[in-house]
């Protein structure tokens, strides 16, 4: 028991050492900006994240087409045997260009240790869809995954109850990425 106990202190130790000091430098300049400041840079994060996935996933280009709407998540997860994490993001009336600006927050339990910095996409079949997840939140169950990565993503051609999801990491698109444990949520302060 006490040398798992002083493996885990180590190990908490490496990565604070080993995690990014820009990261938590980056959470300083995100508080330190004014309201247009913040929803600019989610606005830009959603963009550049859609073109990578468009990029990427030609399936996916085609399924934005023939969406309602779509949200796009900026996420930091860090795990160390309990897991969590949180991030901003935008939904957007893919018509109209209506904008709702979100918060997301993540737990969970289980085998993990270190940080992940991804973005999730939503991509809303529908209308009742779409107004659901930003009028009531949503929170995905342990059944929720994302369905991308270059296997996953080919046979993929369709919405799932009204709804397809992607996770891209700095190291692509993720095929059967867990989401599970996860709230979204209006956020107050910037709409």
């Amino acid at each position: 028991m006490k040398k798992t106990l002083i493996c885990a202190i180590a190990l908490c130790a490496l990565i604070t050492l080993i995690y990014p000091a820009t990261d938590v430098v980056a959470e300083d300049d995100w508080k330190s900006l004014k309201q247009e400041s913040k929803r600019m840079k989610i606005d830009e994060t959603a963009d550049e994240t859609l073109k990578t996935l468009f990029a990427d996933d030609s399936k996916a280009a085609a399924l934005y087409d023939n969406s309602y709407g779509w949200a796009v998540f900026d996420n930091l997860k860090l795990a160390f045997g309990f897991s969590g994490g949180g991030g901003q993001g935008v939904a957007v009336v893919r018509e109209s260009g209506k904008r709702t600006y979100m918060k997301m927050g993540t737990a969970g339990v289980g085998l993990g240790l270190g940080a992940n910095k991804y973005q999730i996409v939503f991509l809303f079949q529908d209308s009742q869809t779409f107004n659901n997840f930003v009028e009531k939140g949503w929170q995905a169950d342990a059944g929720a995954t994302a369905a991308a990565g270059t296997h996953a993503a080919e046979a993929k051609t369709d919405f799932t109850n009204g709804l397809a999801i992607y996770q891209l990491t700095e190291k692509g698109l993720m095929a059967n990425v867990d989401i599970a444990g996860t709230k979204y949520w209006k956020n107050d302060n910037l709409n």
